[in-house]
């Protein structure tokens, strides 16, 4: 438990500064970052930033099922904490 939720602010700090580099690189015409590596850090513990990158630099919104599938991965890091919260008592 100690060790998850500091990995968890991690890369969901990571995965916030890849929606904004996304985004950015979006306007610029650039070449952007593929959305299964979006996917991929969400995965990993980011869907807290996901979600909060999507809103806050509007980015990916209009592609629904990028709420449903960073929801998902959130509802099982927050299962995951939970779990690892009640094992500890």
């Amino acid at each position: 438990m100690q060790i998850y939720l500091p990995i968890l602010a991690l890369m969901s700090a990571l995965t916030f500064f890849l929606y904004g580099i996304d985004k950015r690189r979006a306007r610029c015409a650039r070449r952007r970052i593929p959305e299964r590596t979006l996917f991929f850090f969400a995965a990993l513990g980011g869907a807290t930033g996901a979600l909060l990158g999507m809103r806050l630099f509007r980015h990916k919104t209009r592609h629904i099922y990028f709420y449903f599938i960073n929801g998902f991965f959130l509802l099982l890091q927050l299962a995951l904490l939970a779990l690892l919260a009640f094992q500890a008592f």
